[in-house]
């Protein structure tokens, strides 16, 4: 029974692209919990998958300069807010991070979620999902709502001309309706330091 259900999993993982993330959940119809929960236990110690998180694997993509390569923090937290159907904003020093406003990678990968809260451990990192108001996650632009919560964490007495230089180099990249819709949702003070930025864009 299990090495049947070992042979049904790993064919359905085979079946799509390497790098693909699955979640336990993804065999139910194959077998029952208990006995998926085994077979699946048996094609990471036959080294077939890789297991990214407590219920959470992959059958990595294979590179021949670089080796193994295993899915990044923000393909996990891309991966749980589809599954949930949740929205989710990168925040705090992650936030900082993405946008070139810090050399440091957190540990705690921390991310706005409309989903229930949650932590998930990634090696020796943890992604955490603090469950967050809707308009903390109104913003759609995928550079714009990291300078907001970028500039939400540094604080408003806090914020330098650099940092200011560089989101507003960041935020180049970004399509103008996305950052005109996420100037509105964003709180005044933020509103202030980038509409100039926003104006001079739009007049290019």
């Amino acid at each position: 029974m299990i090495e049947n259900t070992e042979s049904q999993v790993f064919g359905k993982v085979s079946r799509s692209a390497r790098g693909t993330i699955f979640f336990a959940d993804n065999f139910i119809n194959i077998a029952n919990a208990k006995t998926v929960a085994k077979s699946l236990e048996r094609l990471v110690q036959s080294g077939k998958l890789y297991r990214v998180a407590t219920g959470m694997y992959v059958r990595p993509v294979d590179d021949q300069i670089i080796g193994t390569i295993l899915p990044s923090i923000e393909e996990i937290a891309a991966a749980i807010a589809k599954r949930d159907k949740s929205r989710t904003v990168p925040t705090g020093s992650y936030a900082l991070y993405k946008l070139g406003l810090t050399t440091q990678v957190p540990l705690n990968v921390v991310y706005y979620t409309d989903a229930s809260p949650r932590k998930i451990k990634v090696g020796q990192q943890t992604i955490t999902f603090k469950k967050a108001s809707a308009r903390n996650l109104a913003a759609i632009g995928d550079i714009s709502k990291l300078a907001i919560q970028a500039l939400r964490t540094i604080g408003k007495d806090n914020v330098t001309d650099e940092d200011l230089r560089i989101i507003r180099e960041r935020l180049k990249d970004e399509k103008p309706y996305h950052l005109q819709h996420d100037l509105k949702v964003a709180p005044e003070w933020i509103r202030q330091l980038l509409r100039p930025f926003n104006q001079i864009n739009n007049n290019d």
